[in-house]
């Protein structure tokens, strides 16, 4: 009798361990160290990601085809609804990238959120990098009017276009194709100058209408750009300004995660925030938008497209306070949250020195991390929101561009 007892026990612990490895199996625990959270060498993209750089045709068909599956990596490894979407818009700096997926990696928290790269330049080097990402899920989505897949035609460079500095007799004696649509400065379009504007809006349009793995989300989105560096407890401080601006801030339309102040004085401003009024030159970098501010955006299409500036958001000041006729609230980390790493962009293009960038960001956090994740939250204070008109900088005032940019709603 003892002895099938003992059977009976010893079969039962066998079926126990036996469902327990299953489990585990199945649902790929695995145990990962900081220090490899890279894909492991020899790694090959599932064939849906390939693309195909034989031709601009060829290139083309792969971006659409992205744009359409939509494949999240990590998707198994991470489950569930994002806690939070990083939107970041990659041009073709590949060594800042590196530095802003650096940063990301070392964030704490960092396995609940859902990181969308938004491509305007398409290289097997980029996608490389942005695919041996494991840490959360990832997205690549890819902008389809891109100048690299246009170089001969609009939106790209078209030979037969007006030179930038060309008088509008010239132009008109010339025949060239743009010759009436010169900029607020009588200057013509140059197609690399305008395609960040372009892919912005796009961009912002794709994220909200258009992947699928946003729908339902009720959060916020931060957009950032390549050459950014997020501090350690970017996503803990984040949930501190979401809690506050619900709970002492309902009218604040958005968070500013970032500034352009470093981190001067960093330990003595890393918990407080203030409420003011949007405006470029501040709050244009770890910018939270909510659904409900992209729906006052897009209600301001027209206007948006048609302003002549090239630039997104100078743009979008000159929106807050006309079309959207309530200024633009703003909740901001006076300790940035959000580094601008950096040295070279759209008009400087030769010195870049990402490396020096990296030392800098190092020793200055070396300074900081004592004022690392602060238990609460301190409002020191409001400014009004008001409209504040400048100077438009030209560059967006070719109609082609105009007609482009209000129809990507409709041509997603």
């Amino acid at each position: 009798m003892r002895l099938r007892l003992l059977r009976r026990n010893l079969l039962a612990l066998l079926g126990v361990l036996f469902v327990v490895a299953t489990l585990l199996f199945s649902t790929r625990v695995l145990l990962v160290s900081e220090s490899d959270m890279r894909a492991p060498d020899g790694y090959q993209p599932p064939g849906d990601l390939k693309f195909n750089f034989d031709s601009v045709s060829a290139l083309s068909e792969s971006v659409y085809k992205a744009n359409f599956k939509q494949v999240v990596l990590n998707a198994e490894t991470f489950p569930g609804e994002p806690k939070l979407v990083l939107v970041v818009q990659v041009h073709n700096r590949p060594e800042y990238l590196r530095l802003l997926i650096r940063s990301l990696q070392r964030a704490a928290e960092v396995d609940g959120l859902l990181l969308i790269f938004s491509h305007d330049y398409f290289s097997e080097e980029i996608n490389a990098i942005v695919r041996e990402i494991t840490f959360c899920k990832v997205l690549q989505i890819y902008f389809p009017f891109s100048t690299q897949l246009y170089p001969k035609e609009f939106p790209g460079q078209d030979p037969r276009d007006c030179p930038r500095d060309a008088s509008r007799d010239d132009a008109r004696r010339t025949g060239c194709l743009n010759a009436d649509h010169p900029d607020s400065y009588g200057h013509y379009r140059e197609a690399h100058i305008v395609q960040t504007k372009h892919h912005w809006w796009w961009k912002l349009h794709f994220v909200w209408e258009r992947v699928r793995a946003m729908q339902g989300y009720s959060g916020f989105a931060i957009f950032l750009e390549e050459d950014n560096y997020v501090l350690p407890d970017f996503f803990s401080f984040y949930k501190s300004m979401r809690d506050f601006r619900r709970d002492k801030c309902a009218d604040c339309d958005m968070l500013a995660l970032g500034n352009h102040d470093e981190l001067n004085d960093f330990t003595s401003k890393s918990n407080k925030v203030f409420s003011t009024g949007w405006l470029s030159t501040k709050h244009n970098i770890g910018m939270a938008i909510s659904r409900e501010v992209y729906y006052k955006l897009m209600g301001c299409s027209d206007e948006f497209c048609t302003y002549d500036d090239y630039n997104w958001d100078w743009t979008l000041q000159h929106l807050s306070g006309t079309c959207i006729s309530k200024p633009l609230k703003v909740l901001v980390a006076q300790g940035s949250r959000v580094l601008h790493t950096g040295d070279c962009g759209l008009h400087q293009k030769e010195n870049c020195r990402p490396e020096w960038a990296l030392k800098k960001v190092e020793d200055n956090l070396q300074m900081a991390k004592l004022g690392l994740f602060p238990q609460g939250l301190v409002f020191s204070g409001s400014e009004p929101a008001e409209h504040k008109a400048h100077m438009k900088n030209g560059g967006w005032g070719d109609i082609r561009d105009h007609t482009l940019c209000k129809n990507y709603s409709k041509r997603l």
